[in-house]
């Protein structure tokens, strides 16, 4: 069994055919998922999911682009539902930032705030965090080793850098998903090797990061076998190992 711990049922581009989408998955011995919190716009829609679907479950969060958009009172009265496992999607993103110099450096301070404050409502609530870094690994570190709590959490698409493996020792897991299939992924699979065992978790990160070889159409969970299989070769698993092995671990972080 695999549970794809990042995917975005709550997307639009779901909503025709999310059926057929769980079907593909549970045949593809896909059994549970989770929707990360993104964009507060569609999480009434995640936790619609969540009651409709015993495999689904959801967080709570605001990813960095939308930081402006945070608003607390509005995620709380959801973070306590049964089936919320988890604060995020939070963290820093600086790909896409200002021009000036000013404008870059409130970006940064809000995305910064943003963050903490969801750390720390998280310790708060002894939940996991899902993490999104990109291009921002230092600040990251800096900020989780500094406050994160006992729960840890998951460094969602893991970027590959090998500073952030130091956080394995404050229960934090690293979420594998397409991207280790790119033919451009030789970052990722040099450090591979590097990831505890114990702290491994496949997603998809769907609809976006199609694995090889279904690059270019939407991603969907049935796609994490494709995640599976390149884990295995790059390892002395086989796949349904990896499979379990990340079961196992996904279980222990989300309490599902």
């Amino acid at each position: 069994m695999i549970i794809d711990t990042h995917c975005h049922l709550d997307d639009e581009r779901y909503d025709n055919d999310i059926e057929a989408v769980l079907r593909n998955a549970k045949n593809s011995g896909v059994e549970k998922f989770i929707i990360p919190g993104a964009d507060p716009k569609t999480l009434e829609r995640a936790v619609a999911l969540a009651e409709t679907y015993e495999s689904i479950y959801f967080a709570v969060g605001v990813h960095p682009y939308d930081a402006k958009n945070y608003d607390k009172s509005y995620l709380e009265k959801y973070v306590h539902h049964p089936k919320c496992v988890a604060v995020g999607e939070c963290g820093l993103d600086y790909f896409r930032l200002p021009e000036t110099d000013e404008a870059i450096a409130e970006e940064k301070r809000m995305q910064k705030e943003v963050f903490v404050d969801q750390i720390l409502w998280a310790k708060e609530l002894k939940k996991p965090l899902i993490v999104h870094v990109r291009e921002s690994s230092a600040d990251c570190l800096l900020l989780l080793e500094k406050y994160a709590g006992a729960e840890g959490g998951v460094l969602h698409c893991y970027n590959a850098d090998e500073s952030l493996l130091k956080l394995a020792k404050k229960n934090f897991y690293y979420g594998i998903g397409g991207v280790l299939t790119f033919k451009n992924a030789r970052k990722l699979i040099n450090v591979y090797s590097k990831i505890p065992e114990d702290r491994l978790l496949i997603e998809t990160d769907a609809p976006y990061l199609t694995p090889h070889p279904h690059r270019g159409k939407r991603n969907e969970p049935s796609y994490t076998t494709f995640v599976a299989n390149k884990m295995s070769e790059l390892s002395n698993y086989s796949s349904s190992e990896v499979a379990n092995m990340s079961t196992k671990n996904a279980q222990r972080l989300f309490g599902i």
